[in-house]
Parts: structure tokens; sequence; C-alpha cells
């Protein structure tokens, strides 16, 4: 069963909102961050109500930064956009086992 519910069939509040839109590999505006964990040049990696998700690329800067909206904007070439799930059945792994593997 999915962590986030239809508010018209349960009462109750709908899940936050997350969208990824890439515009021509240069731009990216992400909604549903709920936090940013680390960033330089080459990668990002933001919190997301989906989940863990990593940019990588070239020459990566961030051109918008909502915190209370959740929103970020990513300027720069987009080589790599990858969500951190746990595919192994539901063995834990933490966090820097997921980015390592």
């Amino acid at each position: 069963m999915s962590q986030y519910y239809d508010s018209t069939q349960t009462g109750t509040k709908p899940a936050p909102e997350h969208d990824l839109i890439m515009r021509g590999r240069r731009l990216i505006d992400i909604t549903g961050v709920k936090q940013v964990e680390s960033f330089d040049n080459e990668e990002f990696l933001l919190e997301t109500v989906m989940g863990f998700l990593a940019i990588r690329g070239q020459n990566l800067q961030m051109k918008n930064l909502d915190v209370t909206k959740g929103v970020v904007s990513i300027k720069g070439k987009v080589y790599d956009i990858v969500y951190l799930d746990d595919h192994d059945g539901g063995k834990a792994k933490g966090f820097f086992g997921k980015l390592f593997k």
C-alpha cells in the first residue's frame, strides 16, 4: 500500500506534489523537495517527497531555491537523473549504502 492517499476517498490531506521538468537538458525545475542534502558543480542530492534524487552533470548551479514551497531550479549540463530507491526486497542499507552502490 502506498504511503500517500487520495483525499477524495479517505478524507485525509493529499500528498505533496513532486514534479520534475527538464528543459533542453540545461534547466531542471523540481517541486516536492524536502531538503537539499548536498550539491556541487557535478552533483545535487535532494530529498523529495518521493525519495532521494541525485542529479549529475557538468557546471551545475542552483538557480532558484524556495524552501517554503519545496521548489528547486538547477541549471547546467545534465548527464544523469536517478532516484535512489531500495530495490533489493526491503533490506535496509542506509543512505550512504544506497548512494555508493
